[in-house]
Parts: C-alpha cells; sequence; structure tokens
C-alpha cells in the first residue's frame, strides 16, 4: 500500500480514506502536504477551536467505522462504543483512518485494491470531477445512485452525503454501509 501524499489528517497508510473540500481552520494544519496523525485529545482540541461542524464530522466518522463491515472496518482495539473509538483512535497512526483535503488528483496508484474510498459531500465530488481531479478512465465511470450517493465499483469509491448528522443521518449511514458491503475487499484479488 502506497504512503499518503496528501494533505489530511489520520494514519499515513489508512485503508478508510475520507476526502472533504477543507481542512479544519487551524495554523498547524494549513501547510500540509502530507497525511499527519493526530494525537490523543487533538480532536477535541478541533472543534474546540473551530467550532461544532468539526465535532460533527469525527462523530459522523466514528459512527461510519463503528458500522463498517470486516475487512473495511479499521481495528476497533478493545474500546466500547464509538465515542470511545472517536476519541482514543480515531486519525492516530495506526487508526486505519485518514480525512483528506483539499481538490487534490486522484492517482492510480491512490485507488488500490486495499483501500476504500468516501468522498463526503456531493458537491465536493462533482467538483473534482468538472476540475479533471477524478476521471472516468480512473474510476471506470462514477455512477450516480440518486442525488447523494454514487459509486464507482472498480475502484472501490463512494461518494456520500457530508459529514454532519443532518446530511448523513444514521439512516444514510447504514445506506452506505450497504453500498460498502457490495463492493469487492479487494483483499482476494477482488
Amino acid at each position: 500500500m502506497t504512503l499518503l501524499q496528501q494533505p489530511g489528517l489520520g494514519d499515513a497508510q489508512a485503508r478508510l480514506r475520507v476526502y472533504v473540500a477543507k481542512a479544519p481552520p487551524m495554523a498547524e494544519f494549513a501547510g500540509l502536504d502530507a497525511c499527519a496523525a493526530l494525537l490523543p485529545g487533538q480532536i477535541e482540541q478541533i472543534y474546540r477551536h473551530c467550532g461544532n461542524g468539526w465535532r460533527k464530522v469525527f462523530n459522523v466518522y466514528a459512527k461510519l467505522v463503528w458500522a463498517l463491515p470486516a475487512p473495511w472496518q479499521p481495528p476497533l482495539q478493545d474500546v466500547q462504543s464509538w465515542q470511545q473509538w472517536r476519541d482514543r483512535v480515531l486519525l492516530q497512526a495506526g487508526s486505519g483512518t485518514a480525512l483528506l483535503f483539499g481538490q487534490q488528483k486522484f492517482a492510480a496508484t491512490d485507488c488500490g485494491a486495499e483501500v476504500l474510498h468516501i468522498i463526503a459531500g456531493r458537491q465536493h465530488a462533482r467538483d473534482l470531477l468538472a476540475q479533471g481531479l477524478l476521471s472516468e478512465s480512473l474510476t471506470g465511470g462514477l455512477v450516480w445512485l440518486d442525488d447523494e450517493f454514487a459509486v464507482a465499483r472498480r475502484v472501490r469509491l463512494l461518494v456520500c452525503p457530508y459529514l454532519d448528522y443532518r446530511q448523513l443521518s444514521d439512516i444514510k449511514i447504514a445506506r452506505l454501509v450497504q453500498l460498502v458491503r457490495q463492493l469487492p475487499d479487494g483483499l482476494d484479488g477482488s
């Protein structure tokens, strides 16, 4: 698996990669050119500094991880709830998770068989497509299932609503998980 060379937060070898348009507006994240692992307590620091919107992003990300099926679910590391997992593991080194920012070009090396990609936000996905950063030749064609969800099965790429309770509600997390179940897991060469 290739190391992440995109700006973001989390494990540089993450199998679960979630893409959002912008980084938290904090000086320490402004100049990132690669994926940087968070330290314990930094998630709380981010949402205290940047507001409730970022708290929602981390909460929804952790709830998604908690619901994912094997082999896509990162190690839960003996925690008892998604809240504990968020606070103790999410986006830290070895977590298997990354939150990537901005308008980065997807390359063939980013789409290895062992990686699940989720673009959070319909508009973010459309911006990537419009700017040629997510090419049809790479994805094999992104198929829009409705106004909120899209899939490119060949490269294990999904588009879903933004990581917010109102947009990616528990019902929509369940739908996203169902779409993940329909993807080839990539661990057996599929």
